[in-house]
């Protein structure tokens, strides 16, 4: 089976073209391709496929083998792939995925692309939708004990679960004994991604993220989307940010016209192989 490996600003999947591969257990794929040392290493595995309703579907599994909703970062990179190895001249594609439709800009210049801009849709605030296991119309700084120190936690969803933590300093946080404290509360009935937020201006915002099903990882498009909107209602930045994480900075956007939120960021190959299972 050949495959590829590309990353968005360090959030890297191992990308199948699924117009000429066949894959039949992709959760279990994802288990053994994604482990480091004895496989390719990954965040886990992205299947492109023909969709009846879009210019391509997009199914994206964890390391842990668990199929995830939704990853912004794989948009791009998806967008990427099918255009520079010519599955489409498009520049702007609709990509169907576990929690919709979604659009991807590209910027391409001499048939490369070198950046990408995906609407992420509308931030969902309905606890039953997101979903966390709370009263009310919102989660807005939410007082959760963990460890017997207190976190206050403001819940959305990008088409997946984020509760989003406002920190001093995310680097002292100790993510790997908090991150999967959190993950699997019993708040979250479908498990939650978690962001460690410090707000270095009102335009400027440094997150660090424990992903569900994955681990601490470089970067989350769609963590980064949520904390956006985090940060807008808790009063603490305007709707255009510089989002700064461990493998880069993205660009966002909460347009108050549409109420969508926007994301753009680099996409990049790494390499391309075979696997033979």
């Amino acid at each position: 089976m050949h495959f590829t490996k590309m990353h968005g600003i360090g959030n890297d999947y191992i990308y199948v073209n699924c117009f000429e591969e066949s894959v039949s257990d992709p959760g279990r794929l994802s288990l053994v391709m994604s482990r480091p040392h004895f496989g390719v290493g990954s965040d886990g595995l992205v299947l492109i496929e023909p969709s009846d309703t879009a210019d391509f579907g997009m199914r994206i599994f964890n390391s842990d083998g668990s199929e995830a909703e939704m990853c912004g970062n794989a948009l791009r990179c998806i967008g990427k792939y099918v255009y520079e190895k010519g599955m489409t001249d498009k520049t702007e594609l609709l990509i169907s995925t576990r929690s919709g439709l979604r659009g991807v800009k590209l910027n391409v210049e001499a048939g490369i692309v070198t950046r990408a801009t995906v609407d992420m849709g509308t931030p969902e605030l309905d606890p039953r939708l997101i979903p966390v296991d709370l009263p009310g119309e919102i989660v807005l700084r939410h007082r959760l004990q963990i460890m017997g120190q207190t976190h206050f936690i403001t819940c959305v969803s990008m088409g997946n679960p984020h509760a989003v933590l406002f920190v001093r300093d995310p680097e002292v946080m100790e993510l790997g004994v908090i991150g999967p404290m959190i993950e699997h509360h019993p708040l979250f009935p479908r498990r939650t991604n978690v962001e460690f937020v410090r707000v270095i201006s009102r335009d400027i915002l440094q997150m660090r993220v424990w992903e569900r099903g994955a681990g601490e990882t470089l970067a989350c498009g769609s963590g980064a989307c949520a904390v956006l909107v985090a940060s807008v209602l808790c009063g603490l930045s305007n709707r255009t940010v510089s989002m700064k994480l461990a493998g880069g900075n993205l660009t966002l956007r909460w347009d108050a016209e549409d109420n969508h939120v926007y994301q753009s960021g680099p996409a990049e190959y790494v390499f391309e192989g075979d696997w033979t299972d």
